[in-house]
């Protein structure tokens, strides 16, 4: 039966954020997203060395193309469960596996932080940018580690530091000339960044139990928005990430101003191929100690 998180569970935040902000969009602009992201997905699926018949997490599934990828790659003989708090998303998700017969890929509407799991059920936990959520990460970690096999693996990407992410960083030092910034949130607090320090990172995993933890900086150059025109980028950047965070409930007045500020912030980056920028995410892999 599919699990349905608790509206007062620790995640309550996130869950109402994904569900009725931020899941709804991503939905909206999948197809741009996907196509962004989907090189750094296929580089942590990769580290992940999945072989055929192993039992995969996926964590923040989302719209469930990683899923989909990593239940081809361990074939008829394994599984994967993606694994997700927006049951909008999840609505996307679950047609993959039913219009592609992919019977060993199936959702669930839960909070990997919470979510009673099968002990030891997992060979594998992958997650591409779905772990930056946890309202108390060394808890969500100790509860998936018990999800793993001993000896089993670990396998995410997680964004470094804003600075170090131009495609996000040029275009909201753009907007911040018309709108005031955003509260500033702690650093360990739930969002994209909230594991940028690897430090920091490092100590939440061996706390959880995890050994042989590793950090890979992966620096690669984004299609933004998918390799969208121009015009369908600023769009996107208005809709998805800081930029979109940082303008929230502004004038009609304002957003013209905002608009083509980072539209002419991104024109130098422009390309045939869309616009291409850095970007800057570790790929953290680790394991679970045999005893």
């Amino acid at each position: 039966m599919m699990a349905t998180p608790e509206n007062g569970g620790p995640n309550a935040k996130q869950l109402q954020y994904w569900n009725d902000q931020a899941g709804p969009k991503w939905v909206a602009a999948q197809d741009l997203i996907e196509a962004q992201l989907r090189p750094l997905g296929l580089r942590t699926i990769e580290r992940a060395a999945l072989a055929p018949g192993e039992r995969v997490i996926d964590v923040g599934c989302g719209c469930g193309e990683t899923s989909l990828e990593l239940a081809r790659q361990v074939g008829p003989g394994g599984s994967v469960t993606g694994v997700d708090i927006s049951r909008v998303m999840l609505e996307r998700a679950r047609p993959l596996a039913r219009d592609g017969c992919v019977p060993h890929l199936r959702f669930e509407e839960a909070d990997a932080q919470t979510h009673a799991f099968p002990r030891e059920g997992f060979d594998v936990l992958f997650s591409r940018f779905g772990v930056m959520f946890f309202a108390d990460p060394e808890a969500a970690f100790v509860n998936l580690r018990l999800a793993l096999r001993p000896g089993g693996r670990l396998a995410f990407i997680c964004w470094r530091p804003v600075v170090e992410n131009p495609w996000m960083m040029v275009p909201l030092a753009a907007a911040l000339q018309h709108i005031p910034p955003p509260p500033l949130l702690a650093p360990d607090a739930p969002g994209p960044f909230a594991f940028a320090d690897a430090e920091r990172v490092r100590g939440i995993l061996s706390r959880a139990g995890f050994g042989e933890v590793r950090f890979e900086a992966l620096d690669e150059m984004l299609a933004v928005g998918g390799g969208a025109d121009l015009d369908r980028t600023v769009e996107f950047l208005l809709q998805i990430g800081p930029t979109a965070a940082a303008l929230h409930e502004v004038g009609a007045e304002v957003a013209r101003l905002v608009t083509a500020a980072v539209r002419e912030s991104i024109l130098p980056f422009s390309t045939p191929q869309g616009v291409r920028m850095a970007s800057a995410a570790w790929i953290v892999t680790a394991r679970r100690p045999e005893a």
